[in-house]
């Protein structure tokens, strides 16, 4: 059975978190090794996140890339974290194939949902090896293919466009090319969750392409960038019910957004909870945050500069696991 803590119950600062478990935060992540990366050309219009590697340097960049990758999942299974870990050899051109979360997701009682990419070269990143590891390692009911939407101009890019409260069943969304509000609504039907749709821009007036930039919900706290969300209301409604679920709300600037503080996912390891983020976004965060997310899990940081060139960090690099493994 699932148990919760309520945030009045929160340890001490420095405390060890207890190892509780949590419906919000896996044990077990799948995480994608690339031998060839870079920047995709076919994201940078939409994703503002996104640098272009230095021409020149693409063999070394991969090259970073790969171990990156391979230290970061050393250093979550260190603490002990589940990895399922998965080459790409890059045969089939996926510059974004380390972002695994964006095509797939997993759901307690055994549901798996693949899902439709906006970008025509990350459609390639669905790999029948990835479920068929599910399925033999966990207990999968079914499989729902929402992919052949793409034919029809529909896309949700997963854990990306969506962050999901697994508790409370809602899944906080920001309207872009990649969150259609039609196979979001088919998503939230056949999963159970509460769509919560927002529009969210930077300081540019640019949509952000995927809510996970902006948001991180775990156990006992939510970091949001509550200011790039446009509509006042709609804001304080989302702050609301962040709150009702006695989440203490980290609120993080749009600098810090830009460091990929909200790009962060909680995740169980052996002694408790953590949280998984770039070295780069818990740098960004100030001595209060901190105090306030170190109350219920270990901070974790994982150094991946180079990914994050790809206008992504370390909770897309995290596809996390909600299903029961086997037992025989």
């Amino acid at each position: 059975m699932t148990s919760f803590v309520n945030a009045s119950s929160h340890p001490q600062p420095g405390a060890v978190p207890r190892p509780i478990r949590s419906a919000q935060a896996p044990s077990a992540v799948v995480m994608i090794r690339p031998h060839t990366f870079s920047p995709n050309p076919q994201t940078a219009a939409d994703n503002a996140f996104q640098r272009t590697a230095e021409p020149h340097a693409a063999g070394t960049t991969a090259a970073t890339a790969y171990a990156e990758v391979s230290a970061a999942a050393a250093t979550l299974e260190a603490h002990g974290v589940t990895v399922h870990l998965f080459d790409d050899t890059g045969t089939h051109q996926t510059p974004d194939s380390v972002f695994p979360n964006n095509w797939f997701s997993t759901h307690a009682g055994g549901h798996v949902a693949l899902y439709p990419m906006y970008s025509p070269n990350r459609r390639r990143e669905r790999r029948v090896d990835v479920i068929e590891m599910l399925k033999a390692n966990y207990r999968v009911q079914d499989v729902i293919d929402y992919s052949g939407l793409e034919y029809d101009g529909l896309f949700l890019e997963g854990t990306g466009a969506m962050v999901l409260d697994h508790v409370d069943r809602v899944a906080y969304t920001a309207r872009s090319n990649r969150a259609n509000a039609v196979a979001l609504e088919r998503f939230a039907t056949h999963f159970n969750f509460e769509p919560m749709v927002f529009d969210a821009t930077d300081a540019h007036g640019q949509a952000v392409y995927h809510t996970n930039v902006i948001m991180c919900v775990a156990t006992e706290f939510a970091m949001v960038g509550f200011s790039m969300l446009q509509n006042p209301a709609r804001r304080e409604e989302i702050r609301a019910r962040l709150a009702e679920s006695g989440r203490a709300i980290i609120e993080l600037s749009t600098d810090q957004i830009a460091e990929f503080a909200g790009n962060a996912l909680e995740l169980t390891g052996k002694d408790g909870r953590l949280l998984a983020l770039s070295t780069r976004a818990l740098k960004s965060l100030l001595p209060a945050q901190i105090a306030t997310i170190e109350q219920s899990v270990t901070l974790l940081a994982l150094a991946v500069p180079t990914i994050e060139l790809a206008g992504g960090s370390v909770r897309c690099m995290l596809a996390g696991i909600h299903l029961a493994r086997r037992t025989g």
